[in-house]
């Protein structure tokens, strides 16, 4: 199969998901995690209206007197570290209560990628595989709570560098939250899938610091899950899979 012109810069498959979620034959499988989305978003864009001006204001005042300079330049990066605080947080309850519908979103767009039908795959082999589904989720949130309990302490305590590691590490974890579908599908261990990302880990974090910025912008968030599965299956698909299954 021949790569597309974009496929050694990470951030582009967050195009190509757009463009694949929303293609006849592919659409009704993004349907269902899209609802979910966007009822849970729904809730999240309150509670960031509510609550963002007031912390970020609390945040800025507790900055010492001689950090008093870097007040412009906080004041974006603590805005945009609210955001994707909320947009982690609601994108994680998302993803539990969609992921087998997500897994079918993946393998469906591998499918048509590749051309190539999953064994044992379909609305059927969705039901049978909620189990595993479900506990892989478990296993990602295993991984994410400490350390994203610690770059949140960098986000709050050190200035500037903390709210760029935090950026970073929720660009990682969007890479992996979704990436994960398409191994998962392939029964590939989750150890596995991380050291897979990581070796493309320019793209894998291009791809994720994208979507982790538009799961932050409202209304866009409401359509991201479906999309970022489609872009990060058609990243495995051009970059991993040959590797993964051979």
């Amino acid at each position: 199969m021949p790569q597309p012109a974009y496929s050694d810069i990470g951030a582009s498959y967050v195009a190509r998901g757009f463009e694949l979620a929303f293609q006849k034959g592919v659409r009704r499988y993004a349907i269902i995690p899209l609802s979910i989305n966007i009822v849970l978003f729904s809730i999240a864009i309150y509670f960031i209206f509510h609550y963002t001006a007031i912390w970020v204001a609390d945040l800025v005042a507790w900055l010492p007197e001689w950090l008093r300079w870097l007040e412009v330049v906080v004041w974006p990066l603590i805005i945009i570290g609210v955001l994707l605080l909320f947009a982690l947080t609601f994108t994680s309850v998302a993803n539990i209560i969609a992921s087998p519908f997500n897994s079918l979103l993946a393998e469906k767009v591998e499918e048509r990628l590749t051309g190539i039908r999953a064994p044992g795959g379909g609305v059927a082999g969705m039901i049978k595989d909620i189990p595993r589904t479900l506990g892989r989720e478990m296993q990602k949130l295993v991984y994410f709570i400490p350390r994203t309990l610690g770059f949140l302490l960098l986000l709050l305590f050190l200035p500037v560098i903390g709210q760029i590691l935090w950026l970073l590490w929720g660009g990682w974890m969007m890479t992996i939250q979704y990436a994960d579908y398409a191994f998962d599908n392939h029964k590939i261990p989750f150890r596995t899938m991380r050291s897979s990302l990581h070796t493309h880990q320019g793209k894998s974090l291009t791809f994720g610091v994208v979507v982790a910025f538009l799961a932050s912008i409202p209304v866009v968030n409401l359509i991201m899950i479906p999309v970022a599965v489609c872009g990060s299956t058609a990243m495995w698909v051009d970059h991993m899979r040959g590797q993964n299954l051979s």
